[in-house]
Formats: structure tokens, sequence, C-alpha cells
């Protein structure tokens, strides 16, 4: 957390990586996840701007429903965050 505080201080962007596998995205974005705090954080630290990649989708054998799934999900997690998910772009 230190190293991403760091880094998220000076950042005009930040890229949310989001592992696609069963169980690896519920994880991150459970309530005590890495990937929730990580958003938060960097909302909090004043980066507006948010890129979220979803990454490992060769596990889901490159399910479009599972990427859609994680955007829906994901969305409603940063709307509450403070981010508009209408300008986050999404990227499997």
């Amino acid at each position: 957390i230190k190293n991403m505080i760091t880094g998220t201080s000076q950042a005009d962007c930040a890229i949310l990586i989001i592992a696609a596998g069963t169980g690896e995205f519920e994880a991150g974005i459970s309530k005590d996840g890495q990937t929730r705090e990580h958003a938060l954080l960097a909302y909090t630290l004043g980066v507006r701007q948010l890129i979220v990649a979803v990454n490992k989708m060769d596990t889901t054998k490159w399910s479009e429903d599972r990427f859609n799934e994680i955007v829906k999900e994901t969305s409603t997690f940063i709307k509450k965050v403070g981010y508009n998910p209408k300008s986050v772009a999404f990227v499997p």
C-alpha cells in the first residue's frame, strides 16, 4: 500500500488491473479486497481519470459474458467511490 500511495500521489491517471479468474475478481472486489482499496485510495488522493484493465482473460477462455459481468460490477463500485463509469475505459 505504501508504494501505491507514493506513486498515486503524483499521478494524473490510474490503471486499475483486475484479474478475471473465477474467485480472483470476487476476492479483489470484496469488502476487504485490494482492488476495492486501490480504487478508493486513488480517488481519495485526487486521481480522477481511471482506466480498468481486465487481466487474465485467457483463464476464462476469453468469455465476453465474464468481461461484461466484471464491467458491470466494477462500474457499480467505482461509481460509489466517485468515478463516473461512463468516462472510464474498460479494456480486456
